[in-house]
């Protein structure tokens, strides 16, 4: 395939991918200069995994005003969901998260239809380089797309696997590697017990699902952390930033008494800790990276778990749900971690080892794997990414957080020189930025690098 005007090939159609599309369609002229191809083998580009259909109950934990595709239009989202039929009786605190999926479906829709945006339904395997720069962007469908500029949005990938060496039970029918796939829990009967690895806002999903589905059986949930995301406060509550206190410390300690300073002095205020926590989130990039990998490190050991809970909250709905569940005695949150998981006939057999230090067995009829996408590139054996490892065009960072990459998103070799026509956005940008997840972060990083290729495509 070839073109007289620049190509931009996009690869993944989830979050990340769909509002770079959307952001480069904005750009002043850019279509007229630049073709640009969006690869998503999914039925349809938008929703990806997190919000693609599914369960109404499964709950955006972001509320309506923070979820614009487009910054400069801050209730473009709210706005959409407003006219939706299924909020006639008022649009919700917390939307369904397929809810959102379709509202992005739609937005670039849009997008196609004016021809700015070109779907194949199929999955890029590699994206050489060749000899004159363009990279060769080949899809399972046999399709190649030669590309000025390629972006991997490739979002998240499916958890490790919790526990070995042995991995004979991964192919027992009772191991959920994914909880996001299609029809994950429908084969999980009401009176069978559940063991759940991981405590966080997918174990709650899960929870919630089941409950939902008339699940009466116990369920035992382990995560080394023992705890349960923090719920959602109530909205519109602010706390000034404190970044100038904060900006260039190079340790972990040293933020962190500043945090609890100001914690100190909003519960005087009468204010809890959630607004301080949020008031970090514009800078959370530039307090990472002012860290030297010795610090980044110390705080990935002994914060994150706590921080994780802190920062990623959970509508209260799903809270209350949770706590219902616990009270009730179907649910049980263990402090721990899973040794080994083993079959044991239609059942499987955990071992835990406790945070006390002793040793605990759980037999039950489903195990699973909420712990958390994998996000070691190092570790990740998808043929794109392999090819690109292996050419020496994408490294893993050595904290096995993403990709290296400069601030525009480019993906840096070896001796830390840009490689040719390489960016990314989403997850992978985790060792540059830490928080690279959410929406909010996510449009930013699109917008951004939308006006980046706008700009390098006017240069020629």
């Amino acid at each position: 395939m070839t073109t007289s005007r620049s190509v931009i090939t996009i690869v993944g159609g989830g979050f990340a991918g769909t509002a770079l599309a959307l952001h480069l369609a904005r750009q002043p002229g850019l279509l007229a200069r630049a073709a640009v191809h969006l690869v998503e083998p999914g039925p349809a580009p938008g929703p990806g995994l997190a919000y693609a259909p599914g369960p109404a109950e499964r709950l955006l934990n972001v509320r309506p005003g923070n979820l614009s595709l487009y910054p400069d239009e801050p209730t473009h989202f709210a706005d959409w969901l407003a006219r939706q039929p299924e909020v006639a009786a008022g649009v919700p605190e917390f939307a369904p998260r397929p809810c959102y999926g379709r509202y992005l479906v739609q937005a670039l829709a849009a997008a196609q239809d004016s021809g700015g945006v070109r779907w194949h339904r199929a999955a890029a395997v590699a994206a050489p380089l060749g000899p004159g720069g363009r990279r060769a962007v080949r899809l399972d469908d046999g399709t190649v797309i030669e590309s000025d500029y390629v972006v991997l949005a490739l979002g998240n990938f499916p958890p490790p696997s919790p526990a070995g060496p042995d991995l004979a039970y991964l192919a027992h029918p009772g191991y959920h590697a994914d909880p996001w796939a299609p029809g994950a829990l429908a084969s999980i009967g009401p009176d069978e017990p559940v063991l759940l690895v991981g405590a966080g806002l997918t174990a709650m999903d899960v929870l919630v699902g089941l409950h939902r589905q008339g699940h009466r059986a116990a369920v035992v949930a382990v995560a080394r952390h023992g705890r349960w995301p923090a719920m959602h406060g109530p909205a519109g509550v602010a706390y000034p930033s404190y970044y100038d206190e904060l900006a260039g410390l190079p340790t972990v300690n040293g933020v962190v008494a500043v945090f609890k300073r100001h914690v100190r002095r909003a519960a005087a205020q009468g204010l809890g800790w959630r607004p301080v926590l949020d008031a970090l989130r514009p800078d959370l990039g530039r307090i990472w990276s002012a860290w030297p990998l010795a610090e980044q490190a110390r705080f990935l050991r002994h914060l994150a778990p706590l921080w994780g809970v802190a920062r990623h909250r959970s509508p209260p709905q799903n809270t209350a749900t949770v706590a219902a569940l616990a009270a009730a005695g179907q649910l049980r949150l263990v402090a721990g971690r899973v040794e080994a998981l083993a079959p044991a006939g239609p059942n499987l057999r955990a071992t835990v080892r406790e945070r006390a230090g002793t040793a605990a067995t759980h037999l039950a009829r489903h195990v699973v794997c909420c712990t958390g996408p994998l996000f070691d590139y190092g570790r990740i054996d998808a043929p794109l990414v392999r090819q690109l490892r292996a050419a020496g065009h994408l490294l893993p960072d050595p904290l096995g957080l993403g990709i290296r990459t400069d601030a525009h998103g480019a993906l840096l070799a070896a001796d830390g020189a840009p490689v040719s026509g390489l960016f990314t956005l989403g997850p992978s940008r985790r060792p540059a930025a830490f928080e690279s997840t959410a929406v909010p972060e996510l449009r930013l990083q699109a917008v951004a690098l939308a006006a980046e290729l706008a700009a390098r495509v006017a240069a020629g």
